[in-house]
């Protein structure tokens, strides 16, 4: 049997997995759909939200690349760039939240029409132009997704640099057009649950939740296909070390976020403001943001310290899988107590919503990777990465 049947093999072990995941998880998520419309939308959406961040967290990684031109991106691009291509399914994927935007959203009901603050924010909380902007949103990320991944796949066929300074010229604006755009959903699907409340962080945030849960997941996924080539003449310990330290920076970079807006809003102790800390950081919340301080900062900055660790691709890969897990707790932590806010509960409606959402996904995922090499062979710079690698 040859390599690429293997890895074929190795793609279909994957996907049918991932497929039954899915189709298990929409079985009973169908049902609540029909027995419990409120509880199926809020763990759809908090479901949702997770898994946009794979592909969104993506796209911003692969446009950090063609910029910076890092070893690293080498041995992530094509994990990358297939996830980016899943973009298409993830808008078919929106449209039970534009079905349910009256059961989510406070701004949805004639009542909130009533309140004194609501006039300014009336215009823009429209279920019409909220629906516009995701259009909007989609189009923008469809669009970058489908231009790398085109011209990459070009300078696979043909080894023309123009492939690479197309995408080296795109990739600038196209981070600035990637922060908008996911700024302006983080505020639209999330931030708006509680529209009393608001926070010029809040967009970064999100953004970097994103980054991090697409770089772990990008890790796990190069840990798996690391011994196949072409991928293993560049997915060298130094490369998962590199790899490593950028998710060391988003680790830090989280924490400074996360620490700016709290102390930004206890300092201005705004009536406002303080509540969606209330809801989150005293009572039963109070556990799940001690374990978020934990574990999604202090225990893997003192991991990913460790130069040895970050050198070992399996140990790294467990880092990883476990920082996935807990951006999964942390998006929970910012949707969730939207709708309860005295004590966290987890629904079985929101595990159901996780693995179907997660399976497809997962599906589409591995149906990108097919057919194409795990590394960009047309790109001239691959065979110093390979020969400098550490």
């Amino acid at each position: 049997m040859t390599e690429p049947d293997t890895f074929e093999l190795e793609l279909g072990s994957l996907r049918k997995p991932a497929l039954l995941a899915g189709i298990v998880g929409a079985l009973p998520l169908a049902f609540f759909a029909v027995r419990d419309p409120t509880q199926f939308f809020r763990s759809y959406l908090l479901a949702y939200v997770f898994w946009i961040g794979l592909p969104l967290g993506s796209l911003g990684l692969l446009m950090l690349h063609h910029l910076t031109g890092g070893g690293w991106g080498f041995v992530i691009r094509r994990l990358c760039e297939a996830s980016t291509r899943t973009f298409v399914l993830m808008a078919l994927l929106f449209l039970p939240i534009l079905a349910g935007i009256s059961q989510l959203y406070l701004w949805a009901q004639p009542a909130w029409a009533a309140e004194p603050h609501a006039r300014f924010k009336a215009i823009y909380l429209m279920p019409s132009f909220f629906g516009g902007r995701a259009v909007f949103y989609f189009a923008v990320w469809i669009l970058l997704g489908y231009l790398l991944s085109k011209w990459s796949l070009e300078e696979d066929r043909t080894g023309d640099e123009e492939q690479h300074r197309r995408m080296e010229m795109l990739s600038a604006p196209g981070l600035i057009l990637y922060g908008l755009t996911a700024t302006f959903a983080a505020m639209d699907w999330v931030m708006s649950l509680e529209p009393r409340w608001f926070s010029t962080i809040f967009g970064m945030l999100f953004i970097v939740v994103q980054v991090l849960s697409a770089l772990a997941f990008s890790i796990l996924m190069a840990r798996k296909f690391s011994d196949r080539e072409p991928l293993s003449s560049v997915a060298s310990p130094g490369r998962f070390h590199d790899l490593g330290t950028l998710l060391f920076t988003f680790v830090m970079l989280w924490a400074y976020l996360s620490f700016s807006q709290f102390l930004l809003i206890w300092a201005g102790n705004l009536k406002v403001e303080i509540p969606w800390y209330l809801s989150r950081a005293y009572g039963p919340w109070a556990g799940v943001a001690v374990f978020l301080i934990v574990f999604h900062f202090a225990v893997p900055f003192l991991l990913l310290l460790n130069r040895p660790l970050k050198r070992r691709k399996h140990i790294l890969a467990v880092v990883a899988g476990a920082m996935l897990l807990i951006s999964l707790i942390d998006v929970y932590w910012l949707v969730v107590p939207a709708f309860l806010p005295k004590a966290p509960t987890v629904h079985a409606a929101d595990v159901a919503a996780v693995v179907a959402i997660g399976g497809f996904w997962l599906w589409a995922f591995a149906g990108q990777l097919r057919g194409k090499p795990l590394v960009p062979l047309g790109d001239r710079r691959l065979e110093v990465v390979s020969e400098h690698g550490r």
